[in-house]
């Protein structure tokens, strides 16, 4: 059996300009702030040490009344904009046809993590979507991966599993559940490090 495990944000879609529209939402409302650029938005997320309440907001930490309104104004702008990057819906279903299983681990809430994916017509072929409401810890800590890894009797000796994303908390992530790490340079960032590192969806099928 093999086992493809994505990110979310920046691997499979697209959502820079409705995470960067609730984040302007949110400064604008609650700190009559200016707003930011989204190319500024996902480099301040994918960085490897930030703090993005001070960046986005300028708050030490996420404050609830700001965690309440992004959710609100999210819930209905992250289907917006949202689309897969070119190649992805033809990946998603070559897999699915070759029956290789497939998870989603993203560290955004599950809630707009199953509308974006179902929006964008993708949710289907998943086993598992996990996001980071249903972990203890978020991304680079491994739980999500082995949550799929263990939802589909996953065993190490005999089958494989690979883990594509955008960042270092992916790549991290995957090598701390012991799978293939898969660095994607199409989305949200155009450098990396993994075990492998690809620059169109179907790199991925010539590697496994």
């Amino acid at each position: 059996m093999t086992v493809v495990i994505f990110d979310m944000d920046g691997t499979l879609i697209d959502s820079q300009h409705d995470i960067t529209a609730s984040i302007n939402h949110v400064r604008a409302l609650n700190h009559a702030l200016e707003p930011l650029e989204s190319g500024f938005v996902v480099e301040a997320i994918n960085r490897d040490q930030r703090n993005l309440p001070k960046i986005f907001y300028n708050t030490e930490t996420y404050e609830n009344r700001d965690r309440i309104i992004f959710e609100a104004h999210y819930h209905k702008q992250c289907t917006e904009s949202a689309i897969v990057y070119d190649g992805v819906k033809e990946l998603i279903v070559s897999l699915h046809e070759r029956g290789i299983k497939m998870g989603v681990a993203t560290n955004a809430p599950s809630q707009f993590a199953n509308r974006m994916l179902d929006h964008v017509g993708i949710a289907k072929y998943f086993e598992r979507i996990v996001g980071a409401d249903m972990v203890a810890l978020p991304k680079p800590d491994p739980e999500m991966l082995q949550i799929t890894l263990e939802h589909i009797l996953f065993d190490a000796k005999a089958d494989r599993a690979f883990m594509v994303g955008d960042n270092s908390k992916d790549m991290e992530a995957g090598f701390r559940a012991g799978v293939t790490s898969v660095f994607a340079t199409w989305g949200f960032s155009p450098q990396g490090h993994g075990d492998h590192v690809i620059s169109h969806p179907s790199e991925l099928l010539e590697l496994i």
